[in-house]
């Protein structure tokens, strides 16, 4: 017993270490920097100022540090795209999940590689080229204009539009992969006694199919949840002003205004968005877990 606390010790020691010096520290270093005072060439001052967390939440003393609703309404924003992206991808991802897995195992292999294919390019290339795509004079209006459904280009670009859809061009493999997971360890023989004992197909995916793949929703939804509430490359990119969400906020907050104190802030805030989406997850999980 003591020699395999030994080796484990030794398996996840490294992994502990290496988890304890490039996550855990550097999130205490922002935790402490979000509670300390801006500093008036950049940097900070090594004093209490619980005003950044007030400009957003609504106590700031609006003479050093004025509340601007703004930034709770991009907060809102960034919450509203990233639950977009996660139900555009679930209804993108879940039927072509159930169609792929019932195809022969050498063809699942070659879609699941077309799935991951994206990974292998550079992100910011492939978010240009929908610049390239979506543009006024780009390759969308084009088709639409040449098949006459349009009179005059969309403007597409740099608005909410492009940057969910952005997001769920970025965020579809990382629903797909868990869905799949889920849907090809598929109980198939409960589903065929489903349809045998007289339950229309409907009843059978509600009562047999959705509670066996749920895990798969939840695991595929806090993946793409996660990393798209404080994703800002994409809207970046893709979104200019009238796409601007939290991440971009604290990429302005510590390159450009260089308040490193409120950049803190507002990453705690996201933080704790994704704790609680975390916590949630879990928790349901494991109440599923205990009632089987």
């Amino acid at each position: 017993m003591r020699r395999q606390s030994v080796i484990l010790g030794l398996l996840l020691g490294p992994v502990t270490l290496f988890l304890g010096v490039f996550f855990l520290l550097p999130l205490l270093i922002i935790a402490l920097f979000s509670v300390l005072t801006p500093g008036l060439y950049g940097g900070v001052e090594w004093a209490f100022y619980h005003w950044n967390y007030g400009r957003v939440f609504g106590w700031a003393d609006g003479i050093t540090e004025i509340y601007e609703p703004v930034y709770l309404s991009i907060l809102f924003r960034s919450l509203g795209f990233a639950a977009m992206t996660v139900g555009i991808c679930l209804l993108l991802c879940y039927p072509v999940a159930f169609w792929v897995s019932r195809l022969p195992q050498r063809w699942r292999l070659v879609f699941l590689f077309l799935i991951t294919l994206p990974f292998f390019s550079s992100l910011i290339v492939r978010l240009y080229a929908w610049l390239l795509i979506l543009k006024p004079s780009g390759l969308l209006n084009g088709v639409l204009m040449a098949t006459g459904l349009v009179e005059a280009p969309l403007e597409i670009l740099y608005t909410p539009a492009a940057v969910v859809l952005g997001m769920v061009y970025v965020m579809i493999p990382f629903m797909f992969l868990p869905l799949y997971g889920a849907i090809d360890n598929l109980d198939r023989a409960q589903v065929e006694a489903s349809l045998d004992l007289g339950a229309t197909r409907v009843q059978t995916f509600v009562k047999v199919m959705l509670p066996q793949t749920l895990p798969g929703i939840m695991g595929g939804a806090v993946i793409v949840f996660i990393p798209s509430v404080g994703n800002f490359i994409v809207p970046d990119v893709l979104g200019g002003a009238k796409g601007l969400m939290i991440g971009n906020l604290v990429e302005q907050q510590f390159l450009s205004a260089r308040n490193w104190p409120f950049g803190a802030a507002l990453s705690m805030i996201i933080m704790s968005v994704v704790l609680v989406v975390l916590l949630t997850a879990v928790t349901r999980a494991r109440k599923r877990s205990d009632t089987r």
